[in-house]
């Protein structure tokens, strides 16, 4: 009888754990349904450290929903602005938490000439291309898959010949992972059949107070940074490499982002705030991840430092919500309730020869790493 007991009580428990562990990898990632679109499954990964560091992202756009960390006294919140459904995402006219492609920010007059051949782009934000055109990587459903023996997801596309006016068969892989340092790790991948320009990136809006918690203009920023690209009233670089010393967008040493967020500066006016891309410093032995910058929020205690192998990021202090979108738990995004740092090349490149090149060529594999850490004190 005993031994019965003992065997239904064992029996129980490893029943208990099993329903526990439905939709749960090996690799620690769990896995549920969130909907559908464009007639496929779309499928939402939650990624949880030892830390309970939290990090929730889906395979349509890519986009990172959640973000949970602790501030000073270890209370868990959500720091990235979002939906609690997918239909919140559709359209998503900020690009909340979206991978942005294949060319992210700005592209002027949606048109460049590569290999004696000029392309043509849809227009989708005035004269320019925007992030990839009208159906950027923002609004397609990727391929997911939880990585093996680590707390990630991958996300692969195919990108084909002609999308959005783009050449080439594009196949891109986007990996997520989340280690026991707090560290969002994202590695991008790409490679081509033809010649063609691109420019991957992560569109997270972070406010470290919160999200919905009201706006971002009291956390400290240092963007490693000596130089930005100036822009001309359509937010496309004018080819200068503008010294950041004696300006409003001096972030060298950390300073509060409303302290100048007006100002009477040619930038601040053309972009209504900082929409700006900043040229981060690295020394010619510098190789890899270099720090690009580093926020703090003081209420909470809350701090994201951001390192990239990218030579640029483009800060964008959220100047154009406007209170039209209603995201997680009823709150009202208003104006400047959400900073976001996309690590990238310039904008505009394809169409600036001495900029750095964007261009991907057959036989060559893009590979780029961001890593986003977060910490509190």
């Amino acid at each position: 009888m005993k031994r019965r007991r003992a065997f239904l009580l064992i029996s129980v428990i490893i029943f208990a754990i099993g329903n526990l562990l439905i939709g749960q990898s090996t690799s620690g990632v769990h896995e549920e349904p969130f909907g559908s679109r464009d007639g496929r499954s779309i499928t939402l990964y939650t990624l949880t450290n030892s830390h309970g560091v939290e990090i929730r992202a889906m395979n349509y756009g890519g986009i990172i929903v959640s973000i949970r960390v602790p501030d000073r006294k270890g209370q868990l919140a959500d720091i990235v602005l979002g939906h609690e459904k997918l239909e919140g995402y559709i359209p998503n006219p900020p690009y909340l938490g979206a991978i942005v492609g294949r060319y992210a920010n700005r592209i002027a007059n949606g048109k460049f000439t590569l290999d004696g051949k000029t392309y043509t782009l849809p227009q989708n934000d005035g004269t320019n291309t925007l992030h990839g055109g009208l159906k950027g990587f923002d609004k397609v459903v990727w391929e997911g898959a939880p990585l093996k023996g680590k707390t990630g997801v991958a996300f692969s596309y195919l990108s084909k010949d002609g999308e959005e006016g783009f050449p080439g068969n594009l196949k891109v892989k986007v990996t997520y992972t989340l280690t026991d340092a707090n560290e969002l790790v994202i590695d991008y991948e790409a490679t081509t059949d033809k010649a063609t320009p691109i420019n991957i990136s992560q569109h997270s809006y972070f406010n470290l107070a919160g999200e919905g918690n009201g706006d971002i203009l009291n956390h400290e920023i240092m963007i490693n940074a000596d130089r930005f690209t100036p822009v001309d009233k359509n937010l496309i670089p004018t080819g200068e490499l503008r010294p950041v010393k004696g300006t409003p967008l001096d972030f060298t040493t950390s300073t509060r982002i409303g302290a100048r967020i007006d100002d009477n500066y040619d930038q601040i006016t053309l972009a209504h705030g900082y929409d700006h891309n900043f040229v981060i410093n690295r020394k010619a032995t510098d190789k890899g991840l270099v720090l690009a910058a580093r926020v703090y929020e003081p209420t909470s205690g809350r701090t994201l430092e951001v390192s990239t192998d990218q030579p640029a990021v483009q800060f964008y202090t959220g100047n154009f919500l406007d209170g039209s979108i209603t995201g997680k738990h009823g709150h009202v995004y208003k104006r400047r309730y959400g900073l976001c740092l996309e690590t990238q090349h310039y904008p505009d490149s394809p169409n600036h020869p001495d900029f750095p090149t964007t261009i991907l060529k057959p036989g060559e594999t893009l590979k780029t790493k961001t890593v986003f850490k977060f910490s509190a004190k």
